[in-house]
């Protein structure tokens, strides 16, 4: 072969490896994959570190040499070829669950409205737990092969990152995206130019392009207002997300919903149900009414029963002031212009909002649109519900609180983002080769009984260490930047695999409770310095940037772990995201929960852990009480109802430290000769045998497409089934 011929094979080898390693990456499927992740962390593991795990961005900073070096690999080009073909394999399948059991969603997509997405660290648009709900939920539909589109904003600078001081103190630091290094793709018509919608508001109009990204075989839009045909002040309008006043909130809510619905009539989807995810995307129901309207020339009245009868709400908050309230005002003079396209008057209009329908400068509520604009609405856990229909019986004047018809779907997690990939090589060792395909099904998990005791704790173990290892990294980092030698931290010094090791991770709200334990030092120092079953506590979590009080508990603790007495067993991890979160809920012995209840609206992160067998402590709150049976983790007693809030503090104060001393710790501590503490793996076992199969994001969505979405797609406004307040 000739120096010409042989250059032009390599040149093509380096184009095909080129060609597939960048199909792979811009099809979030990756994210699921351990197999297809690793192929890109030994490519450049810095690099793959420095961009918070972004191939896309890791491949555009590969150099030339390198790309002519892996071309000539033929056991690397096997394993992209090999992840290649299964990404082809996933995505032309045609026997899905919903093509036998959901055709009428394969005829029409469901579009899901959320305000935020988390689909993997490297994509800042999400903020806790809705957010990765939202991205679980997709990535099911995906597996279960329904045909949904996501529908959400692009937040250039996402939500916070967030650094702690050397006294505790949080600081709040935005950094801009590159969309063009993110696996995502800009939206263009057939000239090549970006598909662009827009909607009018009294004070003008706000433009946004489209960013799409695949999420295996479904797809999600982003809105962005960063475009040259809007205002400094409008292309700001999706930069960052929950921030800004009421005035960009409701900005943002209107680009969502009324521009999400208008972004997908521009690309041609005809969505045949409405999901909106939280109340934030409510307006998106009124835009599809006006556009029913529109095309089939039919009142008002008619189009707002159609859109009914296709729309479903989901309602994640627990308490009244955690849901948008707008002033009638504010609501006017900014959707003024589209009232008056609906035809509808001022009150009529705002009375579709108001807890009390028609009531003078009452204020608008998106949930309360939402609810009157859903032909069913659910919670998000048995408990929600409960609270759920208290909070929303005025909309029913009259009605019992037994009778309000809103119901609730438990949440789920999606399993192969969450479990180690060491626990489903195990699963699929023991269990079942194709365990994730058949995870619903309850019969399946007795097979985790087969699995030798050594074996999962010496996977736990690994977890256990490589998660401490991780920590340790991010505090010496933490404490070199305060200017001290992390070598003369104490929580530094003092992480141990072989001490009892809990986690807590959440946003840090009030409701949370987050320092609770801090409230009875002594005896929190009694439980951590105990000589023969020591314990050892790892926080994280963001405070809002706006919530003091949320900030002050993460001041405490920073402090506490660096005061003597705690002897370095309490550990603050800042920046709290879906890289923490993953390493957390896979190596912890432990997963605490304490928040007041009953303002717990599901709790996910516990659910994530339970499929890792990590064990659940908590207050029987959200999905816990759904899950614990008395022999697959640990519950905090409860009062049948739930009483004050100092009194409930101390009762679950006292009730978690009275657990950890004479359940947990022994349990843990009780070794045979080989070390293995099976009292403790037992419990594993339960755990994973009783609760993997009924909280993953598989059935949640299965649950959602018998319960609401089927439904929704087969219904007309006159079958009589829509019940409206």
């Amino acid at each position: 072969m000739s120096g010409v011929e042989t250059l032009r094979v390599e040149t093509l080898r380096v184009e095909t490896l080129r060609r597939k390693l960048f199909a792979l990456a811009r099809n979030l499927w990756w994210t699921w994959q351990p197999e297809v992740r690793k192929i890109y962390r030994d490519l450049d593991l810095e690099v793959w570190n420095s961009s918070n795990h972004n191939p896309v961005e890791l491949l555009e900073r590969l150099p030339e040499g390198r790309w002519t070096a892996l071309a000539a690999d033929p056991i690397f080009l096997a394993g992209v070829d090999r992840a290649f073909r299964l990404l082809q394999s996933y995505l032309s399948v045609e026997s899905t669950w919903a093509s036998i059991h959901a055709g009428a969603l394969v005829a029409r997509p469901v579009a899901y409205f959320c305000s935020e997405f988390a689909l993997y660290e490297c994509l800042t648009m999400y903020s806790g737990g809705m957010g990765v709900l939202a991205g679980d939920h997709l990535k099911s539909a995906s597996d279960l092969g329904i045909p949904l589109v996501g529908v959400g904003l692009f937040y250039r600078e996402g939500y916070f990152r967030q650094t702690v001081d050397a006294e505790g103190r949080q600081h709040a630091e935005y950094c801009r995206s590159d969309p063009g290094r993110l696996p995502m793709d800009l939206v263009k018509g057939p000239d090549g130019a970006p598909v662009l919608i827009q909607v009018r508001l009294p004070q003008g109009a706000i433009h946004a392009q489209i960013w799409n990204a695949t999420v295996g075989r479904c797809r999600l839009l982003l809105l962005d207002a960063d475009v040259e045909a809007n205002t400094q002040e409008t292309r700001a309008l999706s930069l960052r997300l929950y921030a800004g006043d009421q005035q960009l909130r409701i900005q943002q809510e209107i680009l969502l919903g009324i521009g999400g619905v208008r972004a997908l009539q521009a690309l041609g989807i005809r969505p045949g149900v409405l999901h909106m995810n939280e109340g934030h995307c409510a307006f998106a129901s009124l835009e599809m009414a006006r556009q029913i309207r529109d095309e089939a020339g039919c009142p008002l009245s008619e189009a707002l029963r159609e859109a009914r009868s296709r729309t479903v709400f989901t309602t994640h908050t627990p308490v009244p002031a955690g849901h948008d309230w707008f002033p009638p005002d504010l609501v006017e003079a900014h959707l003024g212009t589209f009232r008056e396209s609906l035809g509808m008057t001022r009150e009529a209009f705002l009375a579709m909002g108001q807890l009390h329908a028609g009531a003078p400068g009452e204020p608008f509520c998106m949930s309360a649109l939402a609810i009157r604009m859903a032909r069913g609405t659910n919670a998000v856990s048995a408990v929600h519900g409960r609270v759920s229909r208290q909070m929303w019986q005025d909309l029913w004047p009259g009605r019992a609180e037994d009778e309000i018809p809103i119901g609730h779907i438990t949440n789920g997690v999606h399993a192969g983002s969450w479990i180690a990939h060491e626990i489903q090589d195990l699963c699929a060792r023991v269990v079942h080769p194709n365990w994730i395909v058949r995870i619903r099904h309850a019969d399946l998990w007795e097979g985790i009984y087969r699995v030798e005791e050594s074996d999962l704790w010496s996977i736990h173990e690994i977890l256990k260490v490589r998660l401490l290892q991780y920590i340790r990294g991010r505090l010496a980092t933490q404490y070199r930047r305060w200017g001290v030698d992390p070598d003369r931290e104490p929580c530094y010094r003092s992480l141990d695999r072989h001490i009892l090791t809990v986690g807590f991770a959440r946003r840090f709200a009030t409701y949370k409770w987050s320092t609770l334990l801090l409230t009875d030092p002594a005896r929190l120092a009694s439980i951590v310095n105990h000589p023969q079953r020591p314990v050892q506590f790892i926080f994280a979590g963001k405070a809002h940037p706006n919530d003091a009080e949320g900030q002050e508990m993460i001041r405490q603790i920073v402090q506490a772990s660096r005061k003597p007495e705690f002897g370095g067993r309490i550990v603050f991890v800042e920046d709290y995201d879906m890289g923490v979160a993953r390493r957390l809920v896979q190596g912890v012995d432990i997963w605490l929960n304490h928040p007041r209840r009953p303002l717990e609206a599901c709790g996910t992160s516990g659910q994530k852990a339970a499929m890792n067998g990590v064990l659940n402590l908590s207050v029987l709150d959200g999905w816990w009480p759904e899950g614990w049976d008395g022999r697959n983790g640990f519950a905090v007693p409860a009062t049948a109802v739930p009483t004050d809030g100092p009194v409930q503090a101390r009762a679950n104060l006292d009730g978690i430290f009275r657990i950890l001393e004479d359940e947990v710790a022994p349990l843990y501590y009780d070794r045979g000769e080989d070390g293995i503490p099976r009292g403790w793996v037992a419990r594993m076992k339960r755990s994973i045998r009783t609760l993997l199969w009924r909280f993953n994001s598989d059935r949640m969505v299965i649950d959602y497409a018998r319960g609401a979405y089927l439904p929704a797609a087969g219904a007309a406004s006159r079958d009589g089934r829509v019940e409206r307040p």
